[in-house]
């Protein structure tokens, strides 16, 4: 009984040294992954808008984002992006779609105040390489790119419409997923150009 004891005292040591632990690196790193994670999601934003100075939070938008109504959309965050002199230039939505092949796909997207979509940079995404993945590549990004429209469509085959975009071949379901982001991120532009919000 005794080495019973001795035994389950030593292993709750070990679990509490190991807690301890794991809590002092959790304390080390947390700083410098948010740090990095931010210099990312900036960098995403400098990809959709090039011409802007720097990014402002939107005011009012709610912490834990807003879901597009058949849940298959989520905008996690909005900025304004602003040139030298503090003019709203226009937004970046961070969007992320829960349809992805691979899971979610989360994207910083560009619109101007026109309601041009300056392009997007995708910051997370876990789709086949070589399929899923070539949403990251300008053949497919670049056709979102300087295109004004109230929503994009995924077409198999070649576009022949301006709002067309030709799917990814093999990754219907990509292609899908990331226009959705887009057309998500295009509908709640139009909340803002109006003067509402979409969380209202």
């Amino acid at each position: 009984m005794g080495k019973v004891v001795k035994d389950a005292m030593i292993l709750t040591v070990i679990t509490l040294i190991s807690g301890c632990l794991l809590g002092l690196v959790y304390e080390i790193t947390k700083d410098p992954i948010a740090r990095a994670q931010e210099a990312a999601q900036q960098r995403a934003y400098q990809a959709v808008f090039a011409e802007a100075d720097s990014f402002e939070a939107l005011a009012d938008f709610p912490e834990e984002g807003i879901a597009s109504e058949d849940g298959e959309v989520t905008i996690n965050n909005v900025v304004t992006a602003l040139d030298g002199t503090g003019n709203i230039l226009g937004y970046v939505m961070t969007t992320t779609s829960h349809s992805g092949y691979g899971g979610d796909i989360t994207l910083a997207v560009g619109i101007t105040n026109d309601g041009t979509v300056n392009g997007y940079s995708i910051t997370s995404i876990s789709e086949t390489a070589g399929l899923g993945m070539k949403a990251t590549e300008e053949n497919f990004y670049s056709q979102f790119e300087g295109k004004t429209t109230e929503a994009f469509e995924v077409v198999k085959g070649t576009a022949t419409a301006d709002n067309q975009i030709e799917a990814i071949s093999g990754a219907t379901i990509t292609s899908s997923a990331v226009t959705d982001a887009v057309n998500e991120s295009l509908t709640y532009f139009r909340e803002l150009a109006e003067g509402g919000s979409a969380n209202e």
